[in-house]
């Protein structure tokens, strides 16, 4: 009975956090993305996401457009195309052929997909009405280990396996 009573909750806060995304996500939001790897902090760059509601949109699409560095040198036009938006399903439309599943989850908006060979994890957090934090995380696809997979004291242990990071790039946006 308590799984059932936790399972309705998480889909009642879900449904609330659904019939919020994108709206109370609109804004222009910038801030300084920094990027990561095993020795620390290698770079720093500039990075805006701008969200809003498509006014000739018929199907409730909403602009995603990300900027790194400055809008002459990096602006990715992407829009948001809402798949089942009550149970928090959309994509992030590339407007060029590539188009990909993404998830809300409480208040994390999250893409994960695999290009050349590398896992990436894109996460959007709107952590209040001014603060949204942008983390990626990357690594090849092809797994560094493999463990488990055997059976200690009569219990089967699956095999694990166990991917790198090579990236780590996060970025606190401040909405304008």
């Amino acid at each position: 009975m308590k799984f059932v009573l936790t399972t309705l909750a998480f889909i009642s806060c879900l449904s609330i956090a659904s019939a919020q995304f994108p709206e109370t996500w609109q804004g222009d939001w910038t801030g300084t993305l920094d990027i990561f790897n095993g020795a620390g902090k290698v770079q720093s760059v500039e990075m805006s996401v701008d969200i809003h509601k498509i006014d000739t949109s018929t199907q409730g699409r909403y602009t995603f457009g990300l900027v790194y560095g400055s809008r002459d040198k990096d602006w990715r036009p992407y829009e948001l195309v809402p798949v089942s938006p009550e149970t928090g399903i959309w994509k992030v439309d590339e407007k060029n052929s590539i188009m990909m599943e993404s998830f809300l989850m409480g208040p994390k908006f999250l893409c994960w997909f695999v290009v050349q060979q590398s896992r990436v994890l894109c996460t959007y957090e709107k952590v209040d009405d001014s603060t949204m934090i942008f983390e990626v995380l990357s690594g090849l696809e092809a797994n560094i280990s493999s463990t488990g997979n055997t059976i200690v004291g009569g219990e089967n242990i699956p095999e694990v396996k166990t991917y790198p990071f090579s990236v780590f790039q996060r970025a606190v946006l401040r909405k304008n």
